[in-house]
């Protein structure tokens, strides 16, 4: 497509001599403008995809993918029947009875913060990875014993609590008594503490055996509902008629964990879109940047260019070298970003310690981003679709001021020179 001569020629444009710095120093200002916006946004993006696909799979792996439920918002009396029905489904990999319900944690040393308890049953508890591989102290094997409870390594943080200590569960629904409403109040022995890697479950989530959990909650030979994963999570509107027809007329209610996480998941989502826009300005600024750079280098090049079209130069070659030296500007830049973003997103984390390190500060907070680590995940196709689109605008930049050098009147070009 280009010849040597084209080649030659365009290249040596691009190296500046004496008196021509200026014009290079903006081309050099466009190829750092377009590898910035190209790293950004592959920086950007694969942070996005990580976070989406850390929360979902921590989300969902203590949550599960679906909740089967009592129509009546009452309990669940033959859960065990219910669960062993779902379980017998195609696609279904557990269905578990689950009994609930809000507290407030207190310990002896005076610490108070509110809360999520699980009844669930030790087997049960076992089987979840997200749980039983990221055990910090004590041992699962205990969980089950009377009084025994698993709590987060934060909310243990955040109480003064360790292995073997008592923590108070204090339930908003009081008992009736001759002198009033009384307060629920139980104490449980510590005998695990986990760390799921989320802010939120290791500081607001503690696991009780499940027949403990009924006594305590008062549901007696009730569950508050049957917690089923299946094999996709995107099937999950499947898996729900699926249920329905199993249950043979069964008033119970089915909420999936897209209805229950919507408004979150959303959110993600239109950010994401939103930083994908403001990020691409900065590709189309550093387009700009080559616009004028090579439009000042004709303006500078127009005693060359009317020498090279006398000396036989076709206004297709004009046109083509000029367009070489613009694309190599925005060509380079895109392959540099391009593997500063990857360099960047297969290191983020350890950059992020070294920054804080080195500033003190803490750059990441869990207790407002939900992720303990900071994830990264790269897609490929949006990895492509970003070079392609920094290639692309690059190209479009170079075509109207090579059409302009293109139709340079060599005897003006002379005249004016």
């Amino acid at each position: 497509m280009f010849s040597p001569f084209e080649r030659a020629v365009a290249f040596r444009y691009l190296r500046a001599r004496k008196g021509e710095r200026f014009v290079s120093v903006i081309a050099i200002f466009s190829l750092v403008g377009i590898a910035l916006g190209v790293a950004t946004l592959i920086i950007v993006m694969s942070v996005m995809n990580g976070f989406r696909q850390e929360l979902l799979g921590r989300i969902l792996g203590l949550n599960g993918h679906l909740g089967v439920y009592a129509a009546d918002n009452g309990g669940l009396r033959d859960f065990d029947d219910i669960a062993a029905r779902i379980r017998q489904l195609p696609g279904i990999t557990s269905a578990t009875p689950i009994v609930e319900g809000q507290v407030l944690f207190t310990s002896e040393g005076g610490g108070a913060t509110g809360g999520l308890a699980r009844g669930i049953r030790p087997e049960d508890l076992r089987a979840r990875p997200l749980i039983a591989n990221n055990i910090r102290a004590g041992d699962l094997s205990e969980f089950g014993k009377e009084d025994s409870i698993v709590i987060g390594t934060r909310l243990a943080r955040r109480l003064g609590l360790r292995v073997g200590d008592k923590i108070t569960l204090v339930s908003p629904q009081g008992r009736a008594t001759v002198v009033g409403t009384v307060p629920r109040l139980k104490a449980y022995e510590v005998v695990a503490m986990f760390e799921a890697g989320m802010q939120e479950y290791d500081s607001g989530y503690v696991f009780l055996p499940f027949e403990a959990a009924q006594l305590y909650f008062q549901h007696r030979d009730t569950a508050t509902q049957v917690e089923v994963f299946v094999q996709s999570p995107d099937r999950v509107n499947l898996a729900t008629r699926e249920i329905f027809q199993a249950m043979r007329g069964r008033p119970v209610r089915v909420l999936d964990w897209q209805a229950s996480n919507s408004s979150f998941f959303a959110a993600v989502q239109v950010e994401r879109n939103v930083m994908f826009l403001i990020l691409t300005l900065i590709i189309i600024v550093a387009a700009f940047n080559i616009i004028s750079s090579l439009i000042m280098l004709v303006k500078d090049k127009g005693r060359d260019i009317a020498v090279l079209r006398t000396v036989g130069a076709t206004r297709g070659a004009i046109l083509r070298i000029f367009l070489l030296a613009g694309a190599s500007i925005g060509v380079a830049g895109t392959l540099i970003g391009f593997a500063i973003g990857l360099v960047f997103c297969l290191n983020i984390e350890n950059i992020r310690q070294f920054l804080q390190s080195l500033t003190g500060t803490e750059l990441f907070n869990a207790e407002i981003y939900f992720l303990t680590k900071l994830p990264a995940v790269v897609d490929p196709m949006e990895v492509a679709q970003v070079v392609g689109m920094g290639l692309g605008l690059s190209l479009l930049a170079t075509i109207y001021p090579s059409w302009r050098a293109a139709r340079l009147d060599p005897v003006e070009g002379l005249r004016n020179a």
